[in-house]
């Protein structure tokens, strides 16, 4: 049985067991539709041209795990920001953890999907949020077909959390391959302010495909500052599908540092609906061997006196992948857009590769929008330049490539988190950079 017909059959014992209002069942029955009759996407589609999901396809993966494993903080604590407080969202194998987690309802809903979507008090909230900016694209409809946990996050007007909030889903190898497909809902309600981090985390080499959406709604003047941290193991597999809808002079950025993982596909989808937005996606990409990183970012920019600016980085060694697809569309009504795109890219051996399309789709006549790429090596001459002070080879390729990623790094906002990624940097490049930011 493939993969497909496996989901679809799953799918109705999955409506019978869930506990969910007539609403959700409604929208899970026309997601499972839409998924039937698409299928998981192909390469004969424009977009996913350069990345095939077909290896993955041939697993036996268990969509539902029955037993959560017990894991311990202290195999775990690296992956966690434990050098300063944080609420924790934690799940392992799809199922929350209530010990690894620390969330709160004290002035602001830090908190879990499944008690959202069976309880009359959050009624409300799901009815004007849930599924209303992800799209019907393939996977993304999978997703909405089986959506169940994630992380519920709601921060109520003029609220400022006091700490950064981290979900972290863990795979184990209890099973032995595994289908999760989080979902996660985070409003931030206007004149409020919330730093998420996100990480999907394997601990085994057992095969491990995860397919998550989340939806993030900043209100008016509210500010989103989030975080994905990308570090898996060879036998992860990760296709992250991101929307975000911004209200009037609201602020939202998404950094994006993929560092590992069989293959990474991450959608990311900013709608501007209102004057005074600001957009922020940057990203960080460092892989090896037979891996692939795929980043497809959308902004829409629908209303005038806008901006966004985007600017990804790849570095590839070894026979890895990257492919860059950026896509700004400026609709009629939306003057006086300022819209900024760059995707630069090092090529360490002959074997990588990098697939790079920046577009624009601009329909109004009064705008400042530029995008560009460029492919290439590390320069010979600065290498030389840095040997010729007493720098051995691999330290100077090190810090020219730490130089060339550096830039992403200085809009990281949560200090820790800036030296956490810095430290992972040094760690993928092999060296030891010697200071910390």
């Amino acid at each position: 049985m493939s993969l497909k017909d496996k989901l679809i059959t799953s799918f109705f014992a999955f409506e019978d067991y869930i506990d969910a209002d007539s609403h959700i069942h409604e929208l899970r029955n026309i997601a499972i539709k839409s998924f039937e009759e698409k299928g998981f996407p192909t390469k004969k589609e424009e977009a996913w041209k350069y990345t095939s999901l077909n290896v993955l396809l041939k697993e036996d993966y268990c969509v539902f795990p029955k037993n959560e494993n017990t894991i311990e903080f202290k195999d775990v604590k690296k992956y966690f920001l434990h050098e300063i407080d944080t609420y924790k969202i934690v799940f392992i194998d799809g199922i929350y953890s209530s010990f690894l987690s620390e969330t709160t309802h004290d002035k602001v809903d830090v908190c879990l999907l499944s008690a959202a979507l069976s309880k009359p008090k959050y009624k409300a909230v799901i009815e004007n949020y849930f599924n209303k900016v992800a799209k019907s694209d393939s996977l993304t409809s999978l997703n909405t077909a089986f959506a169940k946990e994630g992380a519920y996050i709601v921060i109520p007007k003029h609220r400022e959390v006091e700490k950064p909030i981290e979900i972290i889903n863990f795979a184990t190898g209890n099973e032995a391959a595994l289908f999760l497909q989080p979902r996660n809902l985070i409003v931030v309600e206007e004149n409020a302010q919330v730093q998420i981090i996100e990480r999907h985390q394997s601990l085994t080499s057992n095969p491990v495909f995860t397919n998550v959406v989340t939806e993030i709604f900043a209100e008016k003047n509210a500010s989103v500052d989030y975080y994905k941290i990308q570090n898996d193991n060879h036998s992860a597999s990760l296709i992250d599908n991101t929307f975000i809808l911004q209200g009037q002079g609201s602020n939202a950025s998404v950094h994006t540092f993929s560092f590992g993982g069989k293959l990474t596909r991450n959608n990311l989808n900013f709608y501007q609906k209102g004057e005074r937005i600001n957009s922020t996606l940057k990203g960080v990409t460092i892989i090896e061997e037979n891996q692939l990183v795929d980043h497809h970012t959308l902004v829409n920019h629908i209303a005038p006196n806008c901006e966004s600016h985007q600017d990804y980085k790849g570095i590839f060694a070894g026979k890895s992948t990257g492919v860059f697809n950026g896509k700004i569309i400026v609709e009629k009504e939306a003057q006086k857009t300022d819209a900024f795109q760059q995707n630069n890219n090092i090529l360490i051996t002959d074997n990588a590769s990098i697939n790079s399309k920046p577009q624009l789709e601009i329909f109004a006549d009064d705008v400042k929008c530029s995008h560009g790429c460029t492919i290439g090596q590390l320069d010979e001459e600065a290498l030389f330049y840095l040997q010729t002070r007493g720098i051995r080879k691999k330290e100077a390729q090190a810090l020219l490539m730490y130089a060339f990623a550096s830039n992403v790094l200085e809009s990281v906002k949560i200090p820790e988190l800036k030296t956490r990624i810095t430290k992972l940097i040094a760690n993928k490049i092999g060296v030891n950079l010697g200071f910390n930011l």
